[in-house]
């Protein structure tokens, strides 16, 4: 059945049985991923995902249900058990959106991915694997080599008048290096995202990925102490995505955030603005409605340093007495409507990363973190995690370090920053919104280096 047909027909039967309000969600997921090893594929996937979910409100309650299948069995499937579900829940209810908003008319999806053959996809990771081994000879081994590409469509339509429609799509390449010199190995990631295959670099690429794990060959032991300190754009988005939930009005109205009662304060350095755009043209994220039918559009969540406001979507928007910012987020069609950001990043500011550290007479550089999740307390703030980077000496790298701790607190780190470089960057990983950071410049840190 065409989904217009379902969705009149869900709507037309929905009413008969005097379900009030009634919102029908429709998201597709096609994804193509993989492997490669030593020139040979290794794993290999290709999938659609799709599905529907229904939210009604019956009897003064609202009730939920999801089905794979769009047929009218399923109609009657979604609408009986929003009804049992309804008496069940004891959850104030959501409302739904009014069909009365303006839209910005974007489309974020790459018709030119489409035209990438599954062939010169594989094809274009062994090139790079190729050249991976033939870059270097301490080169032992492209421990990871994959791809994966995705497109997400999605539609939300509710009895108030509400009929939107949406679609994403992006494709990401991934390398880890091991490399060898004497009997010290070390290894390290390279990520490439785009939405232009033409664009990708099989050589530059290569080259990248080799000598980011080259760079730490040759690490040295530091004295232990407070450090100022460079995170490398990639380690300092990292670090963000770990507490990005901190900003999220359900967080706060659960007393799970350190952010709660903090709006108009200055809760980081003023050179600190943090901003989520959902209609930034490449961002993962983007779309131009939230999980709930409201607009999305630019904002900033801290502005010079100053908490401006929180993630909300309409619930926690309702009880704070705010408007929404767009932020309701499914992570499926089979999810509950939660908080997440779209593309949340940190505004670059004016100098490179050279220039960060080359204003340093001693300090320490850190490239990447590991055990965030572990290692981390989102409530508190505070965090101890391995990290690897450099030791600069006179503005200058002296070389890379042993394996680092480096133990802090999130929120202070944000009032220790002192400069913000201009390389943004954003890592597909992680699920809590795509997110991105400059380098950026720490007053100080306490770094143990093993």
């Amino acid at each position: 059945m065409e989904l217009s047909t379902f969705r009149d027909q869900l709507f037309t039967e929905g009413e008969k049985l005097g379900i009030t309000e009634l919102e029908l969600y429709y998201e597709k997921q096609d994804s193509f991923a993989c492997q490669i090893f030593k020139g040979e594929v290794d794993e290999y996937e290709s999938s659609t995902v799709n599905g529907v979910s229904v939210r009604g409100l019956y009897n003064g309650k609202m009730g939920y249900a999801y089905t794979e299948k769009l047929d009218e069995e399923s109609v009657h499937f979604l609408l009986d058990s929003v009804k049992e579900n309804a008496e069940l829940i004891e959850d104030e209810p959501e409302e739904l959106f009014e069909g009365n908003a303006s839209y910005e008319e974007k489309d974020f999806y790459s018709s030119s991915l489409d035209e990438v053959t599954t062939e010169q996809k594989i094809a274009f990771l062994q090139e790079v694997e190729k050249k991976i081994y033939a870059y270097d000879p301490r080169v032992v081994q492209s421990d990871y080599a994959g791809l994966q590409d995705q497109s997400v469509e999605k539609a939300l339509y509710n009895n108030k008048g509400i009929a939107l429609s949406d679609r994403n799509n992006f494709f990401f390449v991934a390398f880890s290096v091991v490399v060898k010199e004497n009997e010290e190995i070390k290894s390290d990631f390279h990520i490439e995202i785009t939405k232009d295959f033409s664009t990708l670099d099989a050589d530059e690429i290569a080259k990248q990925a080799v000598e980011k794990s080259l760079s730490y060959l040759g690490g040295k032991t530091y004295p232990n102490k407070n450090y100022p300190v460079v995170f490398k754009n990639s380690a300092a988005a990292a670090l963000l995505a770990t507490f990005a939930s901190s900003f999220s009005a359900e967080a706060v109205q659960k007393n799970q955030s350190l952010l709660k009662g903090k709006l108009n304060e200055q809760i980081a350095s003023e050179t600190v603005t943090l901003t989520d755009d959902p209609l930034l043209t490449d961002g993962v994220r983007s779309g131009t409605f939230d999980s709930e039918g409201v607009p999305t559009k630019k904002i900033s969540i801290v502005e010079n340093g100053k908490l401006k406001t929180y993630f909300h979507n309409l619930k926690t928007a309702k009880k704070d007495g705010v408007a929404s910012t767009g932020h309701g987020y499914k992570s499926s069609y089979k999810g509950t409507v939660g908080i997440s950001p779209s593309n949340f990043f940190v505004v670059p500011g004016e100098e490179s990363y050279e220039q960060l550290y080359e204003s340093l007479d001693e300090g320490v550089i850190i490239t990447n973190l590991a055990g965030l999740h572990s290692g981390a307390n989102q409530i508190s703030g505070d965090f101890s995690v391995a990290a690897n980077g450099y030791y600069v000496k006179d503005g200058k790298i002296a070389g890379p370090t042993n394996l680092m701790t480096i133990a802090g607190n999130f929120f202070e780190v944000l009032q220790d920053v002192e400069k913000v470089g201009t390389d943004l960057e954003f890592s597909p990983m992680g699920g809590y919104g795509y997110i991105g950071s400059p380098s950026l410049k720490i007053k100080s840190i306490a770094v143990t280096v093993d």
